[in-house]
């Protein structure tokens, strides 16, 4: 059945659907997710800096570094508290890693986003406490090393 809203006189009759409209009206009052968590796509070329470069040498980055991995820690990233325990389902290139995330985590939990094939350069950001679980969906991306991932954490 189709519906027709007039939104005034001069205004054309706007179509709805009205299926689509609850489900959004139910999912943006009614959702409880766990606030979005998403790695930036890569760290521009700009970003990066050599500095103490070997006498004579000069630095070029020439482009950026593009978005490799990304895993709960335990504590921030210069304590490489890495979390080993997780289950992985999936077939490459597209996998999926489960972690759990009970237990004492001291000096809080981190979410660790790396960049460059060899993981060289690693951005993270602490974490809500309370939450439990974290799902990383891994998809292969355009550029050499590069992984789209999505986040869950609840």
């Amino acid at each position: 059945m189709k519906h027709t809203l007039t939104l005034g006189l001069s205004t054309p009759p706007l179509r709805v659907n009205w299926s689509a409209a609850a489900v959004l009206v139910l999912y943006t009052t009614c959702s409880t997710a766990a606030p979005l968590l998403e790695c930036p796509a890569s760290i521009p070329e700009n970003s990066v800096k050599l500095i103490e470069t070997p006498k004579g040498w000069t630095s070029f980055v020439g482009s950026p570094l593009y978005l490799h991995g990304a895993a709960p820690m335990n504590g921030p990233p210069e304590h490489l508290g890495e979390l080993a325990d997780y289950k992985e389902t999936g077939k490459k290139p597209n996998l999926t890693y489960i972690y759990q995330l009970d237990g004492k985590f001291s000096e809080g939990k981190w979410l660790a986003c790396t960049y460059g094939e060899s993981d060289q350069i690693t951005l993270a950001k602490r974490i809500a406490d309370d939450v439990k679980v974290c799902t990383f969906k891994y998809k292969k991306g355009r550029h050499a090393g590069e992984n789209e991932i999505g986040i869950l954490c609840e």
